[in-house]
């Protein structure tokens, strides 16, 4: 009776940091996006040195742990140049910067699944390499990483929750404040938990119909 007294206090309060889940996590893939499209491009079309720098970035992000690299930037690297960034805006652009490490390896992919024969068309019909690649080339190659970020997605929505030792009032930080407050533990943790799947699987449907609606026929 004790535990049920305080989910119905304490959920609300937990629900509410849903939101702000959300946006960090509709930031971070916007973010990402942003920079993992021309890094996408810049593996597969750009020079040897472009290429290796772009590794470099990659290689960075995607090998340093998460929650090392909130308090890198937190701490060091935005107070280092004087920047004053809160601590939403420190996970949204950590957490973008990640992403568009792992998206731009999607995009790679997608991009490198498109016939190479089709550059080759659009040079004979006079395009240039950039029209090629932004007219012909990446409106197939967006839609063919659909499934990709809809796991892009599912990922971020987990990473999310250690924003919280940045401060963040994302769900995490909202279940761990009441569970440290009243001692319910167990019920108000399964509850975040239950709620983060819940997320998963709609955004995950919404992604999974986007792809259906724009996929194309004859492409795995």
């Amino acid at each position: 009776m004790e535990s049920i007294a305080v989910l119905q206090e304490g959920l609300p309060y937990v629900f509410k940091g849903a939101g702000i889940t959300l946006v960090v996590v509709a930031g971070a893939l916007t973010l990402g996006f942003a920079v993992g499209l021309p890094l996408a491009v810049g593996l597969v079309y750009g020079p040897k040195w472009l290429r290796w720098f772009i590794g470099v970035y990659v290689w960075f992000f995607r090998g340093v742990p998460l929650l090392v690299l909130l308090f890198l930037f937190y701490f060091g690297i935005f107070p280092f140049f004087g920047l004053e960034l809160s601590a939403f805006s420190v996970a949204v652009v950590v957490l973008g910067c990640v992403s568009g490490a792992y998206q731009s390896q999607i995009l790679r992919g997608a991009i490198l699944s498109i016939p190479a024969g089709q550059m080759q068309a659009a040079r004979a019909m006079g395009m240039s390499d950039l029209q090629a690649v932004v007219f012909v080339v990446l409106p197939q190659a967006l839609r063919l990483a659909v499934p990709g970020w809809s796991n892009e997605y599912a990922i971020l929505l987990k990473d999310s929750a250690v924003t919280y030792a940045l401060g963040v009032a994302e769900i995490m930080a909202r279940a761990h404040h009441v569970a440290s407050r009243t001692y319910q533990h167990l019920p108000i943790y399964v509850s975040a938990g239950l709620l983060f799947m819940v997320l998963t699987w709609l955004g995950t449907r919404l992604m999974g119909a986007v792809h259906k609606r724009v996929r194309l026929k004859g492409y795995a």
